[in-house]
């Protein structure tokens, strides 16, 4: 009897180190809890993170323990990944937002349109349509942002009262400026005593895919009579762009 004990106390101590090593150097999941990156992610969207993305800090370990003064194996995040990163405010919250601007880039909006180094970043209408931004469903306009050759993707911002322009923001040296797509429903660089530019030890990973999601207006996950309205099928296995 002891000696069975013993075994499955030593197979639950291996299955939490595995875990906690997968964790730390592959893949971690996160949950959605806001609207500020809609349409791309959805409140209800639960995603893996590849940590291995961009090297490793200190917050590459649970509870962002000591272990790294300084990243290791860095690679730089190319404009445009969806990242999460931790918040400069308290070095703990979880944030997930596109990246725009490096070290040295000079960002700016001016009447509703984004410059990079005083370069337009093209933008095209798509449609218009409803998304939340809290609670509310608001009427906005589509876009599809083209921040280079190689990477597009979809915006949003509002049909009235949107977000039209900025002073000059200059990226700090091994810093990083994040927006949400929900451009007029996210606390993110623009917003220098919120959010403001994020350091390179803070990044976490790259978002890479979707592997569930509810609409929890229509039935949590227990609720398995309201499956067919609440599990969003489609967006399951989805790929980040």
């Amino acid at each position: 009897m002891k000696k069975k004990i013993i075994e499955n106390l030593n197979s639950i101590i291996i299955a939490i180190f595995l875990a906690i090593l997968i964790r730390t150097f592959l893949l971690q999941p996160f949950y959605i809890p806001s609207s500020s990156m809609e349409n791309t992610l959805l409140i209800g969207d639960r995603l893996f993170v590849t940590k291995y993305s961009y090297g490793y800090s200190r917050h590459s370990f649970p509870f962002s323990i000591g272990l790294l003064k300084k990243r290791i194996l860095f690679k730089e995040p190319n404009r445009g990944d969806v990242i999460v990163f931790k918040t400069p405010a308290d070095n703990r919250t979880d944030y997930i937002k596109r990246l725009i601007g490096k070290s040295g880039d000079k960002i700016q909006f001016i009447s509703g349109d984004l410059y990079i180094n005083n370069n337009k970043i093209i933008k095209t209408f798509v449609e218009n349509s409803k998304i939340y931004c809290g609670n509310e469903e608001v009427n906005v306009k589509i876009y599809k942002e083209e921040i280079s050759t190689k990477n597009n993707y979809k915006i949003a911002y509002f049909s009235t009262g949107s977000f039209t322009d900025s002073d000059v923001y200059i990226v700090p040296k091994n810093h990083y400026f994040f927006l949400g797509d929900n451009r007029d429903c996210s606390s993110d660089s623009r917003y220098l005593t919120r959010v403001g530019y994020v350091k390179k030890e803070n990044l976490v990973g790259k978002a890479r895919f979707l592997f569930f999601s509810n609409d929890k207006t229509k039935g949590n996950f227990f609720s398995f009579w309201k499956w067919h309205n609440s599990i969003r099928f489609e967006r399951i296995l989805k790929k980040i762009n």
